[in-house]
């Protein structure tokens, strides 16, 4: 197991990817950390289940106390903090819209999540590993930041902000031993993903993403968790912002 004494944060891991991230590392031997807004309580049991070593943290990555909170829970339970997946986004409760029609507070609301959020906790967990002199800070962006879609500009342009963030971290961390790398998902079958289509009235979206696709299938959450493993492990050392893009060839990058 690749990740046998390590231990790792997931934001936004109550539910969905951050879930499957967090049973992924989990296999490998990773402890680990689900933080989210909602109680991610029934993801850390269900790691349990698995065999796994698994600390539930509710937490709101727009404040940096409630951050710092999360990284004492993750010291005193743990000891050490080996890698954070910056994964927890506004992403489900949002509505495809025109672009005019996103108000002010949407936008302000979608930034302080998206990026505000992996910012805070990039600086909560930073001081642990540069003390170790080694860590992995996996933000994830998406693949809309490549493609440029209709009717999630706020969206669009935050994952494009998160890619910014991570080469210019990576720079900022490189003499500390820190590796910070970005994974850009494609349109991934999330329960996010069905509710938006259907309340959005975009049924059709996924058919046309997966016919302009290399594999003329719908991504499924265990379709990125390799790439989440890799970047954690010691595989990926001399690796360092980076962009992974994980979307079955639909955009090249």
């Amino acid at each position: 197991m690749i990740l046998e004494g390590k231990v790792g944060i997931i934001t936004g891991a109550a539910q969905g990817i951050g879930r499957a991230y967090a049973l992924a590392v989990a296999a490998q031997g990773a402890s680990v950390v689900l933080a989210d807004i909602q109680d991610a309580g029934p993801a850390a049991k269900e790691v349990e289940a698995e065999g796994g070593d698994a600390l539930a943290v509710t937490v709101d990555v727009t404040k940096s106390e409630s951050l710092e909170a999360m990284v004492a829970k993750t010291i005193e339970r743990f000891g050490r903090i080996d890698f954070l997946v910056n994964n927890a986004a506004l992403y489900g409760d949002l509505e495809l819209t025109y672009w005019e029609d996103i108000t002010d507070e949407d936008w302000d609301r979608v930034m302080a999540v998206n990026v505000k959020g992996m910012f805070l906790a990039a600086k909560a967990v930073a001081p642990h590993m540069t003390e170790q002199r080694s860590g992995k800070i996996i933000n994830i962006s998406s693949g809309t930041a490549h493609a440029g879609i209709v009717g999630a500009l706020h969206y669009v342009t935050s994952k494009a902000g998160v890619i910014g963030f991570t080469r210019a971290l990576a720079r900022e961390l490189g003499d500390f031993g820190i590796n910070v790398n970005c994974v850009t998902p494609g349109f991934t079958m999330s329960d996010a993903s069905v509710k938006i289509m259907r309340e959005s009235g975009a049924e059709s979206l996924e058919d046309l993403i997966v016919s302009a696709q290399c594999f003329k299938r719908a991504e499924q959450p265990g379709d990125l968790t390799g790439a989440i493993v890799f970047l954690a492990s010691g595989l990926s050392d001399f690796m360092t912002g980076q962009i992974v893009n994980v979307d079955g060839g639909w955009v090249m990058h």
